[in-house]
């Protein structure tokens, strides 16, 4: 057949096959992935709604495209959509007919955009949803102004995320016609007043006021919240209506990393569950007032005008019962105030009490015993505070039947209750570092008059797993030391010369984390602790790894700020098939011995911390990084030194003799230059 009758024949072909071709090959499928009825097209480039998607889409995700406008006509191929999400798009305009068909739409991601922008013409459109329930507007520079039109009658919303915006003043217009609002979040805005704004929300459950600038929170009136996060701003008071008769429903508090001086004065009725007070200026003062050293002071203050219709308030400051209902508490988190003393019964309110946080306090001494903690307590932190006493007796450590963790670290702590953790049926971790609380010796005495003892036997404490006597000052560690124990955990850092050999040899059948750092450690065998997964051994001027790294499954291995020149290449491919961590900054190592280096960074299992940091010298005492071996100047390998400065002399002393030659060749007519110019002047006649 000619070729001339050929092409009309393939482009008749041609066309057969572009209308006999499956939709799912058009170029908007390719920047869409389908997964049943959801269709996934972020990060695409898209500046419009694909117009080629399957009609039955129920979801679209067009996060971090670059859709400007929202046109009318996006989204009538889609009927029965009902989530559209469009983070991150610079969206600035969304039209006000775009959802006209889109009855069945429930969820809404407008995040990180510029609703700002075309905010009146976006209200218009929202309000075409009747069955709208999430909503999130958050980062899109929103003020007061704008959030409540677009808001305007959006009464079916039961989740929104207002958060990141401008926000600066929240009143009883705010959110009025949310009626339905269940979930709110307005955390990251710069909101210093909210005055009366949740009246018009009764089945509101979760508020989010996280970093925002409030100076307080009064008259605290919402009975239905469940969650209320409060952190991160400016609050000094926290004050609930006291004379309400119904029960609050608050489960959580947060109120961390504020201003408060005093504890919150919580409802009298509550069921709350978590209360978060970390990093305040909170303390109790009625022990100042007793002991009259606040004279002149005023014992108490006034509200006045809280609410419209409310009659004034008057607190007594100094009384330290004013703490509301605290019987069904489970956690309270303290850390971070100036506490030096608990008010008389403040423990015995929480009956149900399991977690108390007070770390990086004032106290000085601790009862257990006058505090009448409950059986409930399961994790008591009180370290880093001023610690010097600590009484129990027999009676309470058998009440303390579940308490599990107990750290008392960074105290002034030189003496202990005898069998104060022996007793303890269910303790599973022990923090006693930074104390001067020593490890008893065989025959040593244990017990004074008074039933206190300034060392500790661990032995046969069955249900102790983890241990930690991080600079506790120890020496000798007895052979005996952890016999009848199951330790997982031993920390044993910042005791210089501590010698440990012997006694942790009990322990190589459980024994998978421990700390030897700054210990002056130059040798350990653990080649029988097969269960071991991480060790420290850093800042001990280590010159070799002990050989017995070879015998145990590591996953961790910490060598930091040692002294360690080169890792042999036998020992490196042993530790490279097993480790998944390891740290090696701080070591000088030679630059010429860096294979380790390479086998470590082609084991792709293998994660060096600081990789850029680790450093090595050069023949010639210059630093460089390791990864820079480009930059190295070595030498190979038998040869000396010797034979470089061999070969550098000849070729100094060449250099010298031709410049010395260059010199004479050319010093007579320098010379008569030299004399021309300073003697054989031009003369006046």
């Amino acid at each position: 057949m000619p070729a001339q009758h050929l092409t009309p024949i393939l482009l008749c072909l041609l066309a057969m096959w572009r209308i006999q071709k499956p939709v799912s090959s058009h170029p908007q499928y390719n920047l869409c992935q389908l997964v049943q009825k959801t269709a996934v097209c972020n990060s695409a480039e898209l500046s419009s709604v694909p117009a080629r998607l399957p009609e039955n889409l129920e979801e679209i995700q067009l996060n971090y495209n670059q859709i400007k406008t929202l046109h009318d006509n996006s989204l009538l191929r889609y009927p029965s959509l009902i989530t559209l999400t469009l983070a991150c798009n610079g969206l600035e305009r969304v039209q006000s007919k775009v959802f006209q068909d889109s009855k069945l739409l429930e969820n809404l991601n407008f995040a990180n955009n510029n609703i700002n922008t075309g905010y009146e013409e976006t209200s218009v459109a929202l309000r075409k949803l009747p069955g709208l329930r999430f909503l999130d507007l958050s980062e899109n520079k929103l003020n007061n102004e704008m959030a409540s039109t677009l808001l305007h009658n959006l009464s079916s919303v039961e989740y929104l995320n207002l958060s990141g915006n401008l926000l600066q003043r929240l009143d009883e217009t705010s959110f009025r016609h949310l009626y339905n609002l269940k979930e709110l979040d307005l955390q990251r805005n710069i909101m210093f007043e909210i005055d009366r704004a949740f009246g018009s929300n009764p089945k509101l459950k979760r508020l989010n006021l996280a970093f925002n600038y409030l100076p307080c929170l009064t008259d605290f009136n919402m009975t239905q919240l469940v969650v209320l996060n409060a952190s991160y701003n400016f609050i000094e008071w926290f004050i609930s209506r006291q004379d309400l008769n119904e029960t609050f429903q608050l489960e959580t508090l947060d109120l961390s990393n504020n201003r408060l001086l005093f504890f919150p004065f919580l409802p009298s009725r509550s069921k709350l569950q978590n209360l978060y007070l970390s990093h305040n200026i909170l303390r109790f003062y009625e022990n100042l007032v007793d002991n009259n050293t606040l004279q002149n002071s005023t014992t108490s203050v006034e509200f006045y005008n809280l609410q419209k219709h409310m009659k004034n308030v008057t607190a007594q400051l100094w009384d330290d019962n004013l703490h509301g209902d605290i019987s069904s508490l489970d956690t309270l988190d303290l850390r971070g105030n100036q506490v030096d003393y608990f008010p008389d019964g403040f423990i015995k309110k929480m009956p149900t009490l399991s977690r108390l946080r007070m770390s990086m306090n004032c106290l000085e001494t601790l009862n257990l015993s006058s505090e009448q903690f409950f059986g409930s307590l399961y994790e008591l932190d009180i370290s880093n505070n001023r610690l010097n006493q600590i009484s129990v007796d027999d009676k309470l450590l058998t009440t303390l039947g579940n308490l599990t963790y107990i750290n008392l670290s960074r105290n002034d702590l030189k003496e202990l209750p005898f069998g104060l953790f022996s007793s303890l049926q269910r303790i599973h971790s022990v923090d006693l570092s930074y104390n001067n609380i020593g490890i008893c010796l065989p025959d040593e005495t244990n017990i004074n008059v008074n039933n206190i003892t300034s060392c500790i036997q661990w032995n046969n404490i069955g249900s102790l797993r983890q241990l930690y006597l991080k600079g506790c000052n120890l020496e000798t560690v007895p052979t005996s030391a952890f016999m009848g124990l199951s330790l997982t955990h031993l920390e044993l850092s910042d005791n210089p010369g501590i010698d440990v050999q012997d006694s942790l040899q009990s322990l190589s059948r459980t024994l998978q984390d421990l700390g030897l750092a700054n210990t002056q450690i130059q040798d350990i065998d653990l080649s029988h602790f097969q269960s071991l997964k991480s060790l420290n051994l850093s800042k001990n001027s280590l010159f070799h790894l002990p050989p017995s790294l070879h015998d145990i499954d590591l996953k961790v291995l910490d060598i930091r700020d040692n002294r360690l020149s080169t890792i042999p290449s036998g020992q490196a491919h042993s530790l490279a098939s097993k480790l998944q961590t390891i740290f090696l900054t701080g070591n000088m190592f030679n630059c010429c011995q860096t294979e380790w280096f390479k086998t470590f960074e082609t084991t792709k299992t293998v994660n060096m911390i600081g990789k850029s940091d680790i450093e090595c010298e050069d023949i010639l005492a210059m630093t460089h990084r390791v990864q820079d071996s480009q930059m190295f100047l070595c030498l190979e390998a038998g040869e000396s030194i010797l034979w470089y400065i061999l070969l550098l002399v000849p070729i100094c002393l060449c250099l010298t003799g031709i410049s010395i030659v260059v010199f004479l060749t050319y010093k007579s007519k320098i010379l008569q230059k030299s004399i021309k110019k300073k003697y054989l002047k031009p003369t006046s006649y």
